[in-house]
């Protein structure tokens, strides 16, 4: 017992390690010149001037503009210049060990809780959150997880005292993660672990469709007794939240988005979306947006083109649907993977500022801050990163400043702390 005490507590400790103290607000007008800016909305500028006071960006345009620079410039020539990257439907800042059973707080008791929100859990504080800074991943949707309806997220930047500090966007959405039409037999327990239909798939519908028929109708009512589950609701209805819904074969998708639709909801995004591709007309004419999940994979099925999770995101923004990326791998250590997850599109024949948009500008359309984050343009947040070279590419990304509403940030972490330390241990013994 003592054992386990002592290890739980350097576990703990290493959770209280705080992160970097955040930056205050911008104080001074400040300027970065010389570098390559990619805008996120599909256009670059070369040897650019960017301006930003208060917070702000003030100037977007050439270094060559005949414009009065503030007394803080940023000399970035050969470098380049990136809005943040936008993380969405995460459990960061909602889990720290996986272990440590105190620093998981991604999943609540029960299976339709949309009234359980993510933002008053999130910890602002959390090493996994600090250690995304460094690749240019500056926001991200907090999201909860498990059961069906897992819960309200919101919206935060990467740099803050408290989730007060933290929140962007409140409350911008309600996920649902859509029955399986076919479950895998438990191997471990001696089942068949081929796909089978499910025997409960109509019956989970129909749990799902019960659910929304008594929440549009307490709704539309004055009730007497207050349902939080009903009045979390609310939002997705009329309009003011978002829908997101996980489901990623050709069937649950369909079922999952004229059920949704059906029911009255304004506003739905698809996460995963793994055979989307093959109804591509049916997500146009329903205005569904796709949060495709990482691109770093291996295909699902046997019978699927082996290079099918490096070309989907392409495959449906050819089609001409909002698409942006998703990290779904269980591990929220590698969302800061993010760019590197648009650098493989690339590679299979996207232009590259249209794989930027993918986690970026759009992004943040998905989620609704479009007006503010996603994109360099005057008026909009200074919520950017200046990288040694491209962002996309693992050798490129490393970043020399970085900003969240004009106020330059740390990029050093306990990750970077430790790389330096026995970097000098080895270098010593040279």
């Amino acid at each position: 017992m003592k054992n386990i005490i002592v290890i739980l507590s350097i576990l703990w400790g290493g959770l209280m390690l705080a992160q970097q103290t955040p930056a205050g607000p911008q104080s001074e007008p400040m300027a970065i010149e010389g570098a390559t800016a990619h805008l996120g909305n599909g256009e670059i500028i070369e040897n650019a001037l960017l301006i930003f006071s208060e917070g702000k960006l003030t100037f977007v345009g050439s270094a060559n503009a005949r414009i009065a620079r503030p007394a803080k410039v940023i000399n970035a020539q050969g470098k380049h210049v990136y809005p943040g990257i936008i993380a969405p439907a995460k459990s960061l800042g909602l889990i720290e060990i996986n272990a440590v059973r105190a620093s998981d707080d991604e999943d609540e008791i029960g299976e339709i809780i949309p009234h359980v929100r993510s933002l008053i859990a999130y910890n602002a504080e959390s090493q996994v959150v600090e250690s995304m800074r460094p690749n240019g991943v500056l926001l991200g949707q907090t999201t909860p997880q498990g059961g069906t309806v897992s819960g309200t997220s919101s919206i935060v930047q990467f740099d803050a005292w408290n989730w007060e500090d933290a929140a962007v966007k409140v409350d911008d959405g309600i996920h649902l993660h859509w029955p399986n039409a076919f479950k895998r037999g438990r191997w471990w327990m001696g089942e068949d672990p081929a796909y089978k239909p499910n025997k409960d798939y109509s019956d989970e519908i129909e749990k799902l469709k019960t659910f929304m028929e008594n929440a549009v109708a307490y709704n539309s009512t004055q009730p007497e007794e207050n349902n939080p589950a009903f009045e979390a609701m609310k939002g997705v209805f009329n309009g003011e939240q978002k829908l997101f819904i996980y489901a990623d074969r050709e069937k649950e998708i369909v079922d999952a988005v004229v059920t949704i639709k059906d029911a009255g909801v304004k506003h739905v995004v698809l996460i995963g979306g793994y055979q989307s591709y093959k109804v591509t007309d049916f997500l146009k004419k329903h205005n569904v947006a796709v949060l495709v999940r990482r691109t770093h994979s291996l295909p699902e099925a046997d019978d699927d083109d082996y290079d099918l999770p490096y070309k989907l995101p392409k495959l449906l923004t050819d089609a001409g649907l909002l698409v942006g990326l998703q990290n779904e791998d269980a591990s929220n250590f590698q969302t800061r993977n993010l760019p590197f997850y648009a650098g493989q599109v690339v590679g299979q024949g996207m232009e590259k500022e249209k794989a930027l948009q993918l986690i970026t500008g759009n992004n943040a359309k998905i989620l609704g801050i479009d007006d503010q984050y996603g994109t360099l343009e005057v008026g909009k947040s200074a919520t950017l990163f200046v990288s040694e070279g491209d962002a996309l590419d693992m050798q490129g990304n490393q970043l020399n400043h970085a900003f969240i509403d004009g106020r330059e940030i740390s990029l050093e972490t306990h990750q970077t702390k430790l790389w330096k330390r026995y970097m000098g241990k080895y270098n010593s013994q040279k």
